[in-house]
C-alpha cells in the first residue's frame, strides 16, 4: 500500500544515490532472481532524475509510476522518465537487465540525436512495451553484451557501450510506435516535442502560450494552430494539464496545503488555483486529497 506518511517534499534520487556501484551518469546491471536492495524510503513516493529501462525475463512486483499502477510480466520492457512519481507497492525477486542513464548522458556529443527517440520523449505517457517472440531474441542478444560492455577494462569501452545503448533505445523506440502511437501520428512531432520539453521545465513558472511562443520564436496563434494539428489539443491545454498533474503528484504524496502547492506551482493566488484545480478536475484540491488517498491507501 502506498505510505501512510506523507512528507513535505517528495524526495529525489540520482543515478548516483541509487546505484550499488556508485555510477554517475550511466549503469547497466542484471538480477537473477534476487531482491533488489534499496534502502527502505524507496517502499514510498520519490522521483528519479534519470532514465529507467528494464527488461524483465520474470517478476510480478508491483508499483506505481504517477496515477498508474502496474504488475511486472515476464517477457515484458518497462522504462519510466525523470521526475515521475514512482512508488514500489509490492516487492517480488526480479529476473532481468535494468539499464539507467541520466541527462548529461544524453547530453554526450555522440548521443545528443538520442534525445528525439519516442522512447526517450514519451509523448504518450507510456511506461510497458509487450514484447513479442522475436523482440525478446533480440533484447536477450543485444543486453547481456550491453551488460558485458559495461563491466568490461577493455580499450574503446566507452565507445563501444554507448553504440550499444544507442542501438537498443532505437529498437525500443520502434517498438513503441508500433505499440503506443498510432499510425501516422509521428509527422511533424519535433515541434510538440519542444513544446513539451519547455513546459516540463517551465511549467511552475510560464503559464501562457505566449511564453512559450517566445521561447519557440512562433507567434502565439501560430503555435496554436501547429500544436492543435500536431497533437489533438491546443497549447494551453498542455500547459494546463502539465500544472494538475503536478498539482495532484503533490496533493496525494505530501502534506504541503493547497496553498504551498499553489505558491510552488506558481499561482500567486490561493484562490485562483482552487477554481483553476476544480474547473479542470471537477474536484477541490481538499477534496481531491482525500478521494485520492482513500482509493490508494
Amino acid at each position: 500500500m502506498i505510505a501512510q506518511e506523507k512528507d513535505r517534499a517528495i524526495p529525489i534520487y540520482s543515478l548516483q544515490q541509487s546505484s550499488s556501484l556508485g555510477s554517475t551518469i550511466v549503469e547497466v546491471v542484471e538480477s537473477n532472481g534476487e531482491f533488489r536492495r534499496h534502502r527502505s524510503n524507496f517502499l514510498i513516493p520519490h522521483r528519479k532524475d534519470y532514465y529507467f529501462l528494464c527488461f524483465v525475463r520474470n517478476g510480478s512486483s508491483r508499483h506505481w509510476v504517477d496515477f498508474v499502477p502496474y504488475t511486472l510480466r515476464p517477457n515484458t520492457f518497462y522504462f519510466s522518465l525523470p521526475q515521475q512519481v514512482q512508488v514500489k507497492e509490492k516487492t517480488e525477486p526480479l529476473e532481468g537487465i535494468m539499464l539507467s542513464f541520466t541527462e548529461e548522458y544524453l547530453q554526450l556529443d555522440e548521443n545528443r540525436s538520442l534525445r528525439q527517440l519516442p522512447i526517450i520523449q514519451n509523448p504518450d505517457n507510456a511506461h510497458e512495451l509487450t514484447l513479442k517472440p522475436e523482440n525478446v531474441q533480440f533484447l536477450e542478444d543485444l543486453l547481456p553484451k550491453i551488460l558485458a560492455e559495461f563491466n568490461t577494462d577493455q580499450n574503446w569501452r566507452s565507445k563501444m557501450l554507448q553504440s550499444y545503448v544507442s542501438v537498443l533505445l532505437i529498437y525500443v523506440s520502434r517498438l513503441y510506435t508500433e505499440q503506443v502511437q498510432a499510425m501516422g501520428s509521428l509527422a511533424d512531432r519535433g515541434l510538440l516535442n519542444q513544446f513539451r520539453a519547455y513546459i516540463e521545465e517551465n511549467y511552475a513558472t510560464l503559464h501562457q502560450v505566449a511564453d512559450y511562443a517566445e521561447l519557440l520564436h512562433l507567434s502565439p496563434g501560430h503555435l496554436n494552430d501547429r500544436i492543435k494539428q500536431q497533437s489533438g489539443k491546443t497549447p494551453i491545454e498542455h500547459i494546463h494539464e502539465r500544472l494538475v498533474l503536478e498539482a495532484k503528484r503533490l496533493l496525494l504524496h505530501t502534506d504541503l496545503s493547497a496553498k504551498e502547492i499553489a505558491w510552488q506551482l506558481g499561482f500567486d493566488d490561493a484562490a485562483y488555483f482552487h477554481r483553476f484545480f476544480k474547473r479542470l478536475t471537477g474536484d477541490t484540491p481538499t477534496a481531491f486529497r482525500t478521494d485520492i488517498r482513500e482509493m490508494y491507501t
